[in-house]
C-alpha cells in the first residue's frame, strides 16, 4: 500500500495533506454506527475461516461477483430454506480469488487490500495463483489468540463500537459483553423498523412479540408508543446512545392523536394501502423525534434505499444480499412536518444520511446549515468511497460548514475492514483540507484542528459518547 495513497498529486499540497494525516492517523477509532455481530465480542471465539470472514457475509463483495454471473450458492451465501450451498471454504475462496479483478477501482478493493497487507502481512496481490497461500495463512493466523475478536478490537485501537439491533432482540450478547469484565466498549443502537414499517415481513406478528417483551398493550396506540419507550430505555441500559431508522423515504408526518390512532389501527389490521404504510412510517419518525427529546437518544435517519429490489434473490436468500438500490430522495418537503414540530429544539439531535447525492447542496446542506437539530452523516453505503467523500465535502461544506456534520462512521458488517475505512476517510479529509490550505482559504493550524475534529471529536459529540 503506497504511503501517499489518496493524497493530491501536486507535491506542495500533498505535503500538507501528509502532515495533517500524520497528526490523525493514530487517533482512536470511534465507530458509532455499524452492523458487526455482537456475538463475536461476547463469545470471543476464533473466526472460522477466510471465506466465512471475508466473503459469505459481505454483500459489498458478493454482489459484484453475482453481477458477473457467479452464483451466491457457489459463494456459500446461506439460503432461507436451508437448501444446499457450497460449504467448502477453500473452494469458495478460490472462486473469489479467480474473480478478484472484478473489484478493481472499487472501495471494496482498497479495503480488502489494506486488510490483507496491514492485518495479515501479505506482500503479493491476491489472484488465482496466490489463493491457496492466502487461504492457508489467513486461517493459520485466525486460529491464534492475537486474532480473536477482542484482541483485534484492541489492536485496531477501537475506543467504541456500536452495533445495531432490532426492537425484538433480547440483547443477550451485549449483556454478556457487559458482564464479562472486558474493557472494550461495544454498545447497541435501537433500530425499530420491524415494528414501525407496516411493509416489514411479519409486522403484525412482530407487534404481538413487542407486547410480550414490554408488557404493554400494543393493541392500542398509547400502549404501542409506551412499548417503544420501554424498549428504548432497555437499549439505553446496554449502552445505546442512538436510534436508527431505515425508511424507504424521508417522509414525515404530524397527525393529530386521533388520526394517528386510526392509522395505527389500520396498519395493525394488515389491511393497509401503500400510501397508509408510508404515512405511518412518516408519523413514526416524528414520534421517534419526540421520544428522543424525552430520553436523549440521537436519531439517525437512513432513507432512500429501494430494499430487496431483486425479488428472486430476496425469496431465496433474504434481506441484505446486495440488491438494495438507491432511489431519488427529497428532504425539504418530506422533513417539514417533523421540523415544524421539533426542528428548533437544540436538545434534539437528528443525523441525516442520503443515497441521493443530488440532494447534498440543494437540500441537505441548507437544512443542516439552518436547523439546530440537524447534522449530516457521512457518505453512506454506495458513496462510502474516496470519490463519494470528496463530493460530499465539496457540495456540503460551503453551506453547512464542517461543524454541522457528524464525523465519520463506517456502517459496516465487515469487522476487519473498520481500520481501513476510517483510514480512507482520514486521508480524504486531510486531502480536502490541504486543498483549502493551498487555496489560502484555511490556515494550516486551522486545518490541523479540523483534521482532529473530523477524525474523532465530531463523532463523539454527535453521538453523545
Amino acid at each position: 500500500m503506497h504511503p501517499d495513497r489518496l493524497f493530491p498529486a501536486d507535491a506542495g499540497t500533498r505535503a500538507v495533506a501528509r502532515a495533517l494525516y500524520q497528526s490523525v492517523k493514530d487517533l482512536p477509532i470511534i465507530s458509532p454506527h455499524g452492523h458487526t455481530d455482537p456475538s463475536w465480542f461476547a463469545g470471543n471465539e476464533p473466526f472460522a475461516n477466510a471465506a466465512e470472514l471475508f466473503i459469505t457475509p459481505d454483500h459489498y463483495v458478493f454482489r459484484m461477483l453475482y453481477s458477473q454471473g457467479v452464483s451466491m450458492e457457489s459463494l456459500g451465501v446461506p439460503s432461507v430454506d436451508g437448501a444446499a450451498v457450497e460449504t467448502d471454504g477453500r473452494k469458495i475462496w478460490q472462486r473469489f480469488a479467480n474473480h478478484y479483478h472484478l473489484l478493481r477501482g472499487t472501495p471494496s478493493r482498497m479495503w480488502l487490500d489494506s486488510v490483507f497487507s496491514e492485518v495479515f502481512g501479505f506482500e503479493q496481490r491476491l489472484d488465482s495463483s496466490t489463493a491457496d497461500t492466502y487461504y492457508d495463512s489467513i486461517n493459520e493466523q485466525l486460529a491464534t489468540p492475537a486474532f480473536r475478536p477482542r484482541a483485534l478490537f484492541e489492536r485496531f485501537n477501537i475506543e467504541l463500537l456500536a452495533t445495531t439491533e432490532g426492537p425484538l432482540d433480547d440483547l443477550a450478547h451485549h449483556r454478556a459483553i457487559r458482564d464479562s469484565g472486558w474493557s472494550g466498549r461495544v454498545i447497541t443502537t435501537y433500530r425499530p423498523d420491524a415494528v414501525t414499517d407496516p411493509d416489514y415481513e411479519g409486522f403484525v406478528a412482530n407487534l404481538g412479540q413487542f407486547a410480550e417483551l414490554t408488557g404493554e398493550d400494543t393493541g392500542t396506540w398509547a400502549g404501542y408508543l409506551n412499548a417503544h419507550r420501554v424498549r428504548r430505555a432497555f437499549f439505553k441500559t446496554m449502552g445505546a446512545t442512538a436510534s436508527d431508522h431505515g425508511h424507504p423515504s424521508a417522509t414525515t408526518a404530524n397527525l393529530s392523536p386521533s388520526q394517528a390512532e386510526a392509522l395505527y389501527n389500520t396498519v395493525r389490521s394488515g389491511k393497509h394501502s401503500a400510501e397508509e404504510a408510508e404515512l405511518f412510517r412518516g408519523q413514526m419518525l416524528t414520534e421517534m423525534a419526540g421520544m428522543s427529546l424525552e430520553d436523549g437518544l440521537v436519531m439517525q435517519i437512513h432513507p432512500g434505499s429501494f430494499r430487496n429490489h431483486n425479488d428472486a434473490v430476496f425469496q431465496r436468500f433474504g434481506r441484505d444480499k446486495g440488491a438494495d438500490i438507491p432511489s431519488p430522495t427529497g428532504y425539504v418537503k418530506a422533513l417539514k412536518p417533523l421540523l415544524d414540530k421539533y426542528g428548533n429544539e437544540p436538545e434534539l439531535e437528528i443525523i441525516l444520511f442520503t443515497l441521493d447525492e443530488t440532494s447534498y447542496s440543494r437540500e441537505l446542506a441548507p437544512l443542516a446549515g439552518h436547523y439546530p437539530c440537524l447534522r449530516l452523516g457521512p457518505p453512506w453505503w454506495f458513496h462510502d468511497s474516496p470519490e463519494g467523500m470528496r463530493r460530499f465535502r465539496q457540495q456540503a461544506t460551503e453551506t453547512a460548514g464542517f461543524y454541522n456534520t457528524a464525523g465519520f462512521n463506517d456502517d459496516t458488517r465487515a469487522f476487519l475492514s473498520i481500520p481501513a475505512r476510517h483510514d480512507v476517510a482520514r486521508r480524504m479529509d486531510c486531502a480536502f483540507l490541504a486543498e483549502l490550505v493551498a487555496d489560502h482559504r484555511l490556515q494550516e493550524e486551522e486545518a490541523a484542528e479540523l483534521a482532529v475534529d473530523l477524525a474523532y471529536n465530531l463523532a463523539k459529540q454527535a453521538y453523545r459518547l
